[in-house]
């Protein structure tokens, strides 16, 4: 939060008309009541009601976090009692903390206090400690792209080659930014911590190494193809391994491939969107294929065994007698393979094909079966 100095000025328990005992409910409804109040939609061009408004969110800000209450209540206690600096007496609420009459925040100092402060004012006040602030090491951006599979490639899996262009490694210093036979050196001014501490009244405040632009690093030889950038504009190619079992619309990362960091840090990662052709036969859902199978009146009536297609040649599937139509079979570990080993099931449903177009023969043998039929199949609809 940049305003943490406030903190020792500002109580934001009064700035929401709370008592310093308010629970999380009262602070929330607390807020939403002033924001309401004091919104700029409600209060067109009042800038009295603007900062107001402002101030309202910022004390919301902090009491509605948890953690940053906590960390606000113990240094208004501490800005009170005047504990570990003699005092916070003088203008502005502060006073004689050290022989100048002002005090800085480091860490280690002071037991407790200093890693509160430290967390308080950016962290680092010596060189060499706590976390880097400002613009140090930063992550590359992520990158997309599509491919297009046949089913049998989401099958079997595959390499596939993206062509990517755009910010890459440089070619010539590989993405140090540094002349070839040479490395980046550690900042000299900031010891390779990539802030610097400044002392501003009785605080001491971390800000960007101006040398370093707060990497921690010195390109004395920059690379004459990127300018010591570290990147350069190029299409390159990315092999893709795209696992056994792909699923149309499923992402595959590949680690490392999106645009280079900057200043030393992590290049960003490349998502691959798969898109899988459909199968002419087979449906899928998860790990299992579906199959539609059509068979004869006779064959659901009397029992079958038919030949059936899967990604592995042709199985023979029993078809139990008085099978009606829609049953669905299973015939396990014939279905998508897994990357991790086994593969899902066949899933079979039955097509009960009823003739449109019957020969006399077969007219006659329909009509001697409906003769000896006794079950009435609408009898439980009671008409």
């Amino acid at each position: 939060m940049a305003p943490q100095r406030e903190w020792f000025e500002k109580d934001y328990y009064a700035v929401l008309g709370l008592s310093k005992g308010a629970t999380e409910k009262e602070i929330t409804r607390a807020y939403r009541k002033l924001a309401k109040q004091y919104h700029p939609d409600a209060n067109a061009g009042n800038k009295d009601a603007e900062e107001r408004f402002k101030e309202v969110s910022a004390a919301y800000d902090v009491l509605g976090d948890a953690a940053k209450r906590k960390e606000y209540d113990g240094v208004r206690e501490m800005a009170a009692s005047g504990s570990g600096f003699g005092g916070f007496g003088g203008p502005g609420g502060f006073g004689g903390g050290g022989p100048e009459g002002g005090f800085r925040f480091e860490t280690g100092d002071l037991g407790d206090l200093g890693g509160l402060f430290g967390n308080l004012f950016g962290g680092r006040s010596r060189r060499g400690q706590g976390t880097r602030a400002g613009g140090g090491p930063r992550r590359g951006g992520d990158l997309e792209a599509q491919v297009h599979l046949s089913f049998d490639d989401a099958v079997r899996g595959a390499t596939i080659g993206v062509q990517l262009t755009g910010a890459a490694p440089c070619s010539t210093c590989g993405g140090t930014g540094a002349a070839p036979g040479t490395v980046p050196k550690t900042c000299t001014q900031c010891d390779g911590a990539g802030t610097l501490a400044v002392d501003q009244g009785p605080f001491s405040f971390s800000q960007i190494c101006p040398r370093c632009n707060g990497t921690g690093r010195v390109v004395e030889k920059p690379c004459p193809t990127c300018g010591g950038g570290g990147a350069e504009s190029r299409t390159r190619e990315v092999k893709v391994r795209i696992p056994v079992g792909v699923a149309d619309g499923q992402r595959v990362r590949v680690k490392g491939k999106g645009t280079p960091g900057q200043g030393g840090g992590p290049p960003g990662d490349l998502y691959v969107n798969v898109h899988v052709a459909p199968h002419p036969l087979f449906g899928r859902r998860n790990d299992d294929l579906l199959l539609r199978v059509p068979v004869t009146f006779s064959e659901a009536a009397l029992g079958a065994e038919v030949k059936v297609p899967t990604l592995d040649g042709a199985v023979t599937v029993r078809i139990p007698p008085g099978t009606p139509n829609g049953k669905q079979l299973r015939v396990r570990g014939r279905g998508m393979p897994r990357p991790a080993g086994g593969a899902g099931d066949l899933l079979v449903t039955v097509e009960v094909m009823v003739p449109k177009d019957l020969s006399e023969e077969q007219r006659q043998a329909v009509e001697a079966l409906s003769a000896v039929e006794a079950v009435n199949p609408r009898a439980h609809l009671g008409v």
